[in-house]
């Protein structure tokens, strides 16, 4: 029962992350977000393509349906004891659903924001880390992308920190957090050429320059 449970669980949770915002609210403009910019259907390529009006249903979808899985699984688990691992095993699977959606050709987002939302679901000890470092890091440097791998980074640690006695809870976490740092790798690389953009997510206007 509890590995028939599972499976259902992931596969709910897998398919609630291929729908992303980005590229959902693109397709009501009869657009790909994809199709612009850094080709990434993330919220910053998203605000760089259309602007800040719209990003606001973005945010909602993504981070409804990041709530929404880990609520699922910590549900679904929590019979067999497991809730809280249930919730990182619904923020793995959405996470994953988000950066390689099946239904969207696996070309997703780098699951930034979703992550935050799993990161306060799971323990908001972690998301307010999350959230204090990537407020300083924009505030300081405008690099989105820095921000969201150190961002990344500190999911980890906070994981690491504060569930360090729970191997399967500390290991989704982990694991979230590398994926999210891997998904970035590009924006790294360019971070260290000093070719990365700015952005300015609270730029007005229907698109940013």
């Amino acid at each position: 029962m509890l590995a028939y449970t599972l499976i259902v669980t992931a596969l709910v949770c897998y398919f609630l992350g291929n729908h992303n915002g980005a590229i959902c609210v693109s397709a009501m403009l009869h657009d790909d977000v994809r199709s612009h910019g850094s080709g990434n259907a993330g919220l910053t390529n998203f605000i760089r393509s259309y602007g800040t009006g719209r990003a606001l249903l973005v945010i909602l979808i993504d981070v409804g349906k990041a709530v929404l899985a880990c609520l699922i699984a910590g549900i679904a688990l929590a019979p067999f004891g497991y809730e809280l691992e249930g919730r990182v095993l619904g923020g793995v699977c959405v996470m994953l659903g988000h950066d390689f959606p099946a239904l969207q050709g696996f070309r997703g987002g780098k699951g930034i924001l979703s992550g935050w939302f799993i990161a306060w679901m799971v323990d908001w000890r972690i998301g307010g880390m999350i959230f204090l470092v990537f407020a300083l890091v924009y505030g300081l440097t405008h690099y989105v992308s820095l921000a969201s791998v150190l961002a990344a980074v500190t999911f980890g640690l906070g994981f690491g920190l504060f569930h360090w006695d729970n191997k399967l809870v500390l290991c989704g976490g982990v694991f979230m957090s590398l994926l999210t740092i891997f998904m970035h790798r590009g924006n790294i690389d360019r971070l260290l050429k000093g070719q990365e953009r700015k952005t300015n997510l609270f730029a007005k206007g229907s698109k940013q320059q």
